[in-house]
This record gives C-alpha cells, structure tokens and sequence, in this order.
C-alpha cells in the first residue's frame, strides 16, 4: 500500500512563497515523482518531475524559474517551493508517483502516474 500526504498549502499574497510538502509511505520506489496542479474549471496540469534516484528534473514553463522540486528519498519526502507566486498559480496542488519508467524521461501526462495524494490549497491573492 502507498499513501502520499501533501501539506504547506496555505493562503499567500502575489509575490509572496510557499513550500509544500509531499510524504510518501508504503512501497516508496518510485521512479518518478511529480507535482500536478488543478484549478477551478480547468483540467489538472503538469508543474514539475524529479526522478526519485537521479535527481533530474523538469518544469512547466510557466512555473521555470520560480518553482523549484527537490526530494529526500533517504526520507521519502518530496518538495516543491514556490516563490515569486501569481494569483494564476492558484489551485489544488497533487504531488503522484510512477514506478515504472526512467527518471531521464518526462511524463506530463497525468494518466501516466501510479499514485496520488490528495491535494493542498494554494491560493495566491492579487
């Protein structure tokens, strides 16, 4: 059984940062962890990938530069600070987990991943 618990959602205004957090238990070897967001009406959107033993890491262009995804996988705790925050980056954020695949490949599709968490409020105000 794998469980993912995401926390550090919270209300921020425009400019300001957030960090999140995602712990995963269970069976944690993965081969790819990722952070996922959904907003009101929309369909849930890629924001960033980082293979769990190599380390690589992917972004969302409209999060590049400002988000930054890191992991300990000796504590099975994934990150995912958010600075620079727009009232646009408001939504539900989902941290998921794949265990097949490579952590040099990117999987944007949310179909992709295994395992899901259930989801921290971000709220950016203008």
């Amino acid at each position: 059984q794998v469980q993912l618990v995401e926390s550090g959602g919270g209300l921020v205004q425009a400019g300001g940062s957030l960090r999140l957090s995602c712990a995963a238990s269970g069976r944690t070897s993965f081969t790819v962890m990722a952070w996922f967001r959904q907003a009101p009406g929309k369909a849930r959107e890629f924001v960033a990938q980082i293979g769990w033993s190599g380390g690589n890491t992917y972004y969302a262009d409209s999060v590049k530069g400002r988000f930054t995804i890191s992991g300990d996988n000796a504590k099975d705790i994934m990150y995912l600070q958010m600075n620079s925050l727009k009232p646009e980056d408001t939504a539900v954020y989902y941290c998921a987990a794949k265990w097949s695949g490579r952590g040099s490949r990117t999987y944007y599709n949310s179909g992709e991943y295994d395992y899901w968490g259930q989801g921290t409020q971000v709220t950016v105000s203008s």
